[in-house]
């Protein structure tokens, strides 16, 4: 049985002027006019959404007519359209997004009467006979005569010839507005409107030089393009943002064109303050497309806008633990590469949310693939840190190595605080005493096989662990750390060459 009419092959003896139905008695058709787009102009942002622009010289009576625009976006948002023309006015406007397809042509022939024609594969005879279509779930159902038949797809050539194309079937995307003009004459008429289905995204190449401490950076946009149209010979202008959109630049009748949110980086991130040098609309970047080009449907094009040589860089091998708890095994420390891209010794400008794919020479000078990850929006002047993957030859181990309660007695003897009033008087009071008290003594075990020594940046995380507990104090240390905020404390830990080093960091703190 055919289950699917687009197997059919069809042919259609279209009527003239079939797909361009009037109005109306008081309408006049401008037939043969907007063909093919024009002057075509499009911005896209990084919401999966797109501003179209095109500007054709049409041929425009005088009173009231209707005007085409072929080749518009199959996937268009209608009410966000805008129409200039000199000395004429916008009255209707239509958005006509069935296209002409086999199955479409089928479904629309419903209760129709069509031609089938097959054709004897023994003897070449062709036959015709007259069929009503009577459904197209699951298959072709067909009256002929007093007999009721479904299409089989039993290898017999069959074709289905109609009469004409229903009028709301278009075999491109196309966009008709009635308007009313005060003269008759050819001037140049624009449309605008929003659009998903295009969108663009950013893509980095970084060739890490680790003994010259240098990264050489590539920037690509992406651009893909899934409107059902092609833009020919478009000015194309990204913006670096994403514009408040009631709908997100979601159309409900394409799912897929509702923009995917990118993967959280994996590592550090200090925004910048420099101004970039480059054209700014509102509070977006821009980043234009130099010359002309063509965005054909369902196309993927990568264009560069950032090629950069020799940026200060180095690498940098972290780790994190969790709350003060035992690891069960050694974990391997991550692989990161910092670099700037501020103006002095950086990238040098402000850059679009993408993918970073890093890239290293092996031994013989070629680049070989060393990880990736993501950043988002990052102003010039930025410091990043991004993970590349886990170090093959550096582990760390955290182990609690002793835990005890301890006295209140004990905790106010690791206080280092009091108020003292304006004029020197020293404020006294009862102090909190919580229930219970801890001393706990942290052991990290960090292990190097390299032939080099390295630093490994040590991050405790969880010392913030609640309103009830926020009162910790580090009352020993084997190396000078750094409190990063409320939650997190850093050390800069040297490991020798194949060797080992021990820190342990010893907090008090309450529940």
């Amino acid at each position: 049985m055919i289950r699917n009419a687009a197997r059919l092959a069809l042919s259609a003896a279209v009527l003239p002027g079939a797909l361009l139905a009037t109005q109306g008695p008081a309408v006049a058709q401008n037939s043969g006019q907007g063909a093919g787009q024009g002057d075509v102009s499009v911005t896209i942002y990084n919401n999966g959404q797109a501003l179209v622009q095109d500007v054709r010289q049409i041929s425009i009576a005088n009173g009231r007519s209707r005007i085409e625009f072929p080749d518009v976006s199959a996937m268009i948002r209608p009410e966000t359209l805008s129409f200039t023309a000199a000395d004429t006015g916008i009255v209707e406007q239509n958005f006509d997004f069935d296209l002409l397809t086999p199955t479409k042509l089928m479904e629309k022939a419903i209760g129709q009467t069509v031609t089938l024609l097959r054709t004897n594969p023994a003897t070449g005879q062709e036959m015709r006979e007259r069929a009503t279509v009577l459904s197209t779930a699951g298959g072709v159902v067909v009256k002929i005569g007093d007999r009721i038949e479904v299409l089989r797809d039993d290898g017999l050539p069959v074709r289905v010839i109609f009469d004409g194309v229903p009028p709301n079937l278009r075999a491109r995307p196309t966009l008709s507005v009635t308007v009313d003009s005060a003269r008759a004459g050819n001037r140049p008429a624009s449309i605008r409107y929003l659009t998903p289905g295009l969108g663009w995204s950013s893509d980095y190449v970084a060739l890490y030089d680790e003994s010259k401490g240098t990264v050489d950076v590539q920037g690509w946009v992406t651009l893909t393009n899934n409107t059902g149209t092609t833009f020919d010979n478009a000015k194309t202008l990204l913006v670096a943002g994403s514009p408040s959109s009631s709908n997100g630049g979601y159309n409900p009748r394409y799912v897929s064109a509702r923009p995917v949110a990118a993967p959280a980086p994996r590592g550090s991130f200090v925004p910048g303050t420099q101004t970039a040098d480059r054209e700014q609309l509102g509070d977006f970047y821009l980043y234009p497309i130099e010359g002309r080009t063509t965005i054909a449907n369902n196309q993927t094009k990568q264009v560069s806008f950032l090629d950069v040589q020799a940026v200060s860089a180095r690498k940098i091998y972290g780790a994190s633990v969790a709350w003060l708890q035992s690891d069960s095994n050694p974990r391997n420390v991550s692989s990161q590469i910092a670099f700037s891209s501020s103006k002095q010794g950086g990238l040098g400008d402000a850059l679009p949310a993408g993918t970073v794919r890093f890239y290293q020479r092996d031994s013989k000078g070629t680049p070989q693939f060393i990880g990736e990850n993501q950043i988002g929006h990052t102003p010039m002047g930025s410091e990043l840190t991004l993970t590349t993957g886990d170090a093959f030859d550096i582990f760390v181990k955290a182990e609690v190595e002793k835990r005890e309660k301890i006295t209140g007695a004990d905790w106010e003897k690791s206080a280092r605080w009091r108020v003292i009033k304006e004029e020197g008087s020293e404020v006294r009071g009862e102090a909190e005493r919580p229930v219970t008290y801890y001393r706990t003594t942290m052991r990290y075990t960090l292990t190097n096989a390299k032939a080099q020594p390295v630093n490994v940046e040590l991050f405790q995380d969880g010392l913030d662990y609640g309103w009830w507990g926020r009162d910790f104090r580090v009352v020993s240390e084997d190396v000078q750390g750094e409190q990063l905020n409320a939650d997190r404390r850093k050390w800069t830990v040297p490991v020798p060459a194949n060797g080992e080093r021990v820190v342990r960091v010893t907090y008090e703190t309450r529940y």
